[in-house]
């Protein structure tokens, strides 16, 4: 298991919506297919909106920018 599995795992046993957003947002950025890297987006997205942090606005238009969103 990588260290980013560990500490997504990690987060979701804490409940961590912020460390969520942060980390799924880093696995997007690591990912080497558009599908994972769409599907890493809309969970950091997701995660944004429960918690209201401040990057969902962004994470919205990085998902339109990729055609995820309309």
């Amino acid at each position: 298991m990588s260290g980013l599995e560990t500490r997504l795992l990690a987060a979701h046993v804490a409940d961590d919506k912020m460390a969520l957003v942060a980390l799924y947002e880093e696995a997007a950025a690591v990912t080497d297919t558009p599908e994972a890297k769409g599907f890493f987006l809309t969970q950091a997205y997701v995660y944004a909106l429960e918690a209201g942090h401040p990057k969902a606005a962004g994470l919205h238009q990085k998902l339109k920018a990729t055609g995820r969103e309309s």
